[in-house]
């Protein structure tokens, strides 16, 4: 009954997002809300990942100022870089930085060489983002809140901890989304014993919480 309800909750908002915009932040309130309950990482690893978040960002803008808009994404550890930045020069010492972080496990650099997205742009991809996390919250044995979705020039980046099943699945409902060019994923693969694992306990073991789950 609980579920049902919040279902259609969740669907008459995302119908409201098509009439204002202030709806997509309500989307995005509620997935936020269930990420913290359901997220596959340890709650030392998410801590760990919001700091790599902050850091990068705050240190790359600081640096480059109006030279790059850089977005930074942290998901157990492996941090993804988006954005534009102005020259070859500056997507490398980006990347450098990052990649000396000592909590960061490996970095993905898709920066683009050129000129910073407008904000009609950013607004679109960040409507993308939520139409995309709400078509996830909707699908079935898709964990939605185990995953970071990126879209950055209407292309979109997924982050997560899923079996390969989930993972297929995920990537098929990124691809068929309107408005979507291209879907790239870097997900962390986990057995299907591993995924009982992490749902019998409800969060991964936190007698080593800076330690990512076992992989296949």
């Amino acid at each position: 009954m609980k579920i049902s309800l919040l279902r259609r909750f969740l669907l008459t908002t995302l119908v409201a997002s098509q009439i204002t915009g202030c709806a997509v932040v309500a989307v995005g309130g509620v997935a936020a809300g269930a990420t913290i309950m359901a997220d596959r990482r340890t709650p030392a690893v998410q801590a760990i990942d919001k700091g790599i978040e902050l850091q990068a960002e705050n240190a790359l803008a600081k640096r480059f100022g109006d030279n790059a808009h850089i977005n930074v994404t942290s998901f157990n550890q492996k941090v993804l870089l988006t954005g534009e930045v102005k020259d070859a020069d500056i997507k490398g010492e980006a990347d450098a930085y990052v990649k000396a972080m000592k909590n960061a496990r490996s970095v993905f650099n898709d920066l683009v060489v050129g000129p910073n997205s407008t904000y009609t742009s950013r607004a679109n991809d960040s409507y993308l983002e939520s139409k995309i996390k709400s078509q996830m919250i909707f699908t079935d044995q898709l964990p939605s809140n185990s995953m970071a979705i990126v879209a950055e020039g209407s292309s979109v980046y997924l982050m997560g901890i899923l079996t390969q099943s989930e993972a297929d699945l995920a990537k098929k409902v990124a691809s068929n989304t309107s408005g979507v060019k291209d879907v790239f994923v870097y997900f962390d693969i986990i057995s299907v014993e591993e995924k009982k694992r992490l749902e019998k306990q409800g969060k991964a073991d936190q007698t080593q919480p800076t330690s990512p789950p076992k992989f296949q």
